[in-house]
């Protein structure tokens, strides 16, 4: 019984370490081309999702609020350029929902659906799979999206139902 706890926990630091990072490569690698605002929302709800729990708490304490102050003055001045929705939703979401997305395996299945979302967005942008292109662009968001997928399919199957 024991093991199955210590692999429970090591496949949820598996998918929060894993995913993050996967998941910030991609938004990198989406400012640099499309700039899709639907992928980067659902990419944002990712890392909501699956950000390590030890920065997930910096965030939603003193620090995360001051980051969001400064966020929603930025976005005074700069309103295009800064979008303040997406740097406050890791501070005033409401702690029930915080609990019910990442310590339960709806937060694993929830990524899984922005996953194929993220899919399904880049192949709308493409207008379909007859126009695509492979350049490093391309082959970088394939290899993130892969490895999104790879590290929730992880947690999926290593966690306990």
């Amino acid at each position: 019984m024991d093991g199955e706890i210590g692999s429970s926990s090591g496949a949820l630091a598996t998918f929060q370490w894993g995913g993050t990072i996967s998941a910030i490569f991609l938004l990198i690698i989406n400012r640099a081309g499309r700039k899709s605002s639907m992928q980067t929302t659902a990419l944002v709800l990712y890392l909501f999702t699956s950000f390590p729990t030890v920065l997930f708490k910096i965030l939603r304490g003193q620090f995360g609020c001051w980051v969001a102050f400064l966020a929603v003055a930025a976005n005074l001045f700069f309103p295009r350029t800064i979008t303040v929705s997406r740097c406050i939703l890791f501070v005033i979401t409401p702690d029930w929902i915080v609990n019910g997305l990442r310590d339960s395996m709806v937060g694993g299945i929830f990524c899984l659906i922005l996953g194929i979302i993220l899919v399904i967005n880049e192949i709308w942008g493409m207008d379909g799979l007859a126009n695509w292109c492979c350049n490093c662009h391309c082959f970088g968001y394939c290899l993130g999206v892969g490895f999104l997928f790879f590290f929730t399919i992880y947690y999926l199957c290593k966690g306990t139902w």
